[in-house]
């Protein structure tokens, strides 16, 4: 097998670039952020029925063919085998989560090598499942060597990691803060925005799902002077727009949709304010946060017992208002708005603290030192004190 400072790593999960979401990224990150220093494949599904083995940037990577999906999870037939015959060639099987065929492949195929687990949240719905699913989970994290959280708030919120606290490391989520810097192109773009949207903008970016509460912003907005600019798609769109439309601040609410990550750095650098008014632990981290602060913006979030609040530092980064609370939602973004010194205070310093804390180099470096301790360790998983 490998040495110890080239370990071997199959990383797993339900989906793989160029399929968009957070943990589809944080897994890219690391896969091609260690290229040429650890062996990777990947072991991910297809959305369709058959099988595929392709390189994506230099990393080999193989879709289990999915027959259909059922709340949210793809089910693969092939995945527990494709995971044994790939876990031959691999030192470190290393899970995201939550996927449960994944742990539940695992329990099934018992492959070989040792597993770290990068613990990216609970499962909250559907609940009844949930109670079904978390004897098996236990077992499963069990054989953990090692377990990843991006935030403290992680561990103590958990009801399932809690248990394992002494296996938990750490790692907090970065980004790529260079696809953030301004050029002088750019920077006329960013005025063209905001002399069409300005001078008070507040900006939203992310899934319109019901833990993402874009109803509260939505509805904050009757007592903002400003214009919200919302970018993302979701199943709630069409109830958000007649929300708006409802209210009669439809020409202040604009449904911007998807955008590509170069006008999504566009929107961020015009905005104001940045907004995460997320009403479930769902939202386990809020990367977007991290890409707002990057931009130099402050950020109003809600007080989720999750890495929510890790990420964004009350009266330092922005402010944190309660979840589910229009009027307090309201007076935070009203209270930014209306005073530019303390926009640019913590605005810097959001900046300042993305750079020094949350750059996805740093997370990758974290995560190759955790790779080479797991590599080095005894075979049966050991304990540890969380940092």
């Amino acid at each position: 097998m490998a040495t110890r400072d080239r370990p071997k790593v199959l990383q797993i999960f339900k989906y793989y670039y160029p399929n968009v979401g957070g943990v589809e990224k944080v897994a890219q990150d690391i896969a091609e952020g260690l290229r040429g220093r650890i062996g990777t494949q990947i072991l991910t599904c297809h959305e369709a029925v058959t099988t595929l083995q392709e390189n994506v940037n230099g990393i080999e990577v193989t879709r289990a063919g999915r027959l259909f999906t059922r709340f949210s999870v793809p089910v693969a037939p092939r995945f527990p085998f494709l995971m044994r015959q790939m876990a031959r060639k691999a030192d470190i099987l290393h899970f995201h989560f939550p996927y449960p065929l994944a742990d539940v492949s695992h329990l099934l195929a018992r492959p070989a090598g040792k597993v770290v687990v990068w613990w990216h949240s609970d499962i909250v719905r559907p609940r009844f499942l949930t109670k079904l699913y978390r004897p098996l989970q236990v077992q499963f994290l069990k054989k953990a060597h090692a377990i990843i959280v991006a935030a403290p708030q992680l561990i103590d919120s958990s009801p399932t990691l809690e248990r394992f606290r002494d296996k938990c490391h750490v790692i907090p989520i970065g980004i790529d803060v260079g696809r953030f810097i301004l050029d002088e192109d750019k920077h006329a773009q960013v005025q063209k925005i905001r002399s069409q949207y300005g001078p008070r903008i507040v900006l939203f970016v992310g899934r319109l799902a019901y833990y993402k509460g874009v109803d509260y912003l939505v509805r904050s907005m009757k007592d903002i002077d400003g214009t919200l600019l919302i970018v993302g798609e979701g199943p709630l769109e069409a109830e958000m727009k007649g929300l708006a439309t409802s209210m009669g601040i439809e020409d202040r609410c604009v449904f911007l949709g998807k955008a590509s990550d170069e006008h999504l750095s566009l929107y961020y650098h015009a905005c104001d304010v940045f907004v995460l008014p997320s009403v479930a632990s769902t939202e386990a981290y809020g990367i977007v946060q991290l890409e707002a602060m990057a931009c130099g913006k402050p950020v109003v979030s809600t007080s989720l017992p999750t890495g929510v609040t890790f990420v964004n530092m009350h009266e330092q980064t922005g402010l944190v208002v309660p979840p589910a609370d229009e009027q307090t939602l309201a007076a935070a973004i009203n209270k930014l708005l209306d005073d530019p010194s303390t926009r640019m205070k913590y605005g810097s310093f959001a900046k300042e603290r993305v750079e020094r804390e949350f750059t996805n180099a740093a997370m990758v470096e974290k995560v190759y030192g955790l790779y080479k301790g797991v590599a080095e360790a005894p075979s049966e998983p050991t304990k540890r004190r969380a940092q």
